[in-house]
C-alpha cells in the first residue's frame, strides 16, 4: 500500500484528500524568536492558526504540507497538536528553504553529514518528536544563483531522496540547470522533484517551464493569491489574471499531470507581519471558482489538488 509520512504517522495515500502542497504553519528567518515588534506568544499563534486549518478542513482540504525548513521555525510537536485538533493531515519537511537560512552548524557541514541528517529525519524522526519528514525542502539563496552551499544541500537532498523514496520540493525554480545536473548525477528521476514558485512575479519570466517539463520535472504554481490587487502586495506579487492565464496555457499544452498548485501562505508568520488577506484557503475561495469560470472541469481540478500531489508525495522505495 502506498503511504505518506505525516506528523501523526504514515497514512495511506488514498486518505490525503485535497492537498495544499506548499504552505507554512509559521515561517520566519533564524532569530525571529528574538524579534520585539512581531513576536507572538504560542497562544496568539494558536489562535491565528486553528481557525484557518478548520476552515481548510470545512472546504474539503485534507492535507497541509508544511515546507518550513530547518532553522525557519519548524515546530513538529506544535504541528502534531494542530493536526489532532483540526483533523488535517500535516506533512513536515526536512531540508532548508535556502542555504542562506542554514545556521553555521549546517552551513559548514559536508554532503555526507547533511545526507545522514535528512535520512534520519525521514526514517527515524525529527529530534525527539517521533514524527518523520514526508518531503525534502531545498532552495536557492538570495541573488538567484545557486551557491556552493546550495549545491551541497541539493546533492544531499538527492541522495536522501534516492535512499528513502521521499520527494524533493524546491523554493524557486530559477537557475535549474545546476539542480538538474546534480539530480541526474545522483540518479534521482525528475518526476520526484517539484520545482516551486514558478509562477511568482519576479521569477516566472526567468523559469524555463517547458525545459523542466521535457525532462520530467514537476512545476509548482504555488503562490496563488499573492496578487498585485492586494491592499499591500508583496514584491513577489503578480496580477491575478496574468498568473491564471499563464497556468491555463500550460494546462492546455498538455502538462496537467506535471502541475501542482498551492498558496504558500503563512498561518501565523514569525518575525514579520505576513501578507494581509491571504491564506491557504484562497485555493477554495478564489482559485477553484476562477478555474471553473475559465471552463476547467471538476476532473481536472481533482487532478490538480488530489491526484498529482498524492502521486508526488507517495514514498517510493
Amino acid at each position: 500500500m502506498s503511504r505518506v509520512n505525516t506528523v501523526l504517522g504514515s497514512v495511506p495515500t488514498e486518505e490525503l484528500g485535497a492537498v495544499a502542497v506548499h504552505e507554512h504553519i509559521g515561517y520566519g528567518m533564524p532569530g525571529s524568536e528574538l524579534d520585539t515588534q512581531w513576536w507572538k506568544t504560542p497562544e496568539e499563534r494558536y489562535a491565528e492558526t486553528v481557525p484557518k486549518l478548520r476552515r481548510f478542513r470545512e472546504y474539503g482540504g485534507g492535507t497541509f504540507v508544511d515546507v518550513t525548513g530547518i532553522c525557519n521555525g519548524r515546530d513538529v510537536d506544535y504541528y502534531k497538536s494542530l493536526s489532532a485538533k483540526t483533523g488535517v493531515h500535516i506533512v513536515a519537511c526536512t531540508g532548508f528553504v535556502g542555504g542562506d537560512t542554514a545556521l553555521p552548524h549546517f552551513a559548514r557541514a559536508t554532503v555526507d553529514y547533511l545526507t545522514r541528517h535528512f535520512v534520519h529525519e525521514i526514517t527515524v524522526g525529527i529530534a525527539d518528536t517521533g514524527s518523520r519528514a514526508g518531503v525534502i525542502k531545498v532552495g536557492v539563496s538570495r541573488g538567484g544563483r545557486m551557491t556552493e552551499l546550495d549545491k551541497r544541500i541539493y546533492r544531499a537532498a538527492a541522495r536522501a531522496s534516492v535512499a528513502t523514496g521521499v520527494p524533493i520540493l524546491t523554493h524557486l525554480a530559477i537557475d535549474p540547470q545546476p539542480a538538474v545536473d546534480i539530480f541526474e548525477e545522483e540518479g534521482l528521476p525528475l518526476h520526484r522533484v517539484l520545482f516551486g514558485h514558478a509562477d511568482d512575479g519576479p521569477n516566472a519570466p526567468n523559469t524555463p517551464h517547458e525545459w523542466i517539463f521535457e525532462r520530467g520535472g514537476r512545476i509548482g504554481f504555488d503562490t496563488f493569491g499573492y496578487e498585485t490587487e492586494l491592499e499591500d502586495p508583496p514584491f513577489w506579487a503578480r496580477p491575478r489574471q496574468e498568473r491564471l492565464d499563464h497556468f491555463l496555457s500550460l494546462v492546455n499544452k498538455g502538462y496537467l499531470d506535471q502541475l501542482l498548485v498551492s498558496a504558500d501562505a503563512n498561518c501565523s508568520p514569525l518575525g514579520w507581519p505576513g501578507v494581509k488577506g491571504h491564506t491557504v484557503n484562497y485555493l477554495f475561495t478564489d482559485l477553484i471558482p476562477d478555474l471553473r469560470e475559465a471552463g476547467v472541469d471538476d476532473a481536472t481540478i481533482k487532478t490538480l489538488l488530489e491526484d498529482n500531489p498524492a502521486d508526488f508525495l507517495t514514498i517510493r522505495n
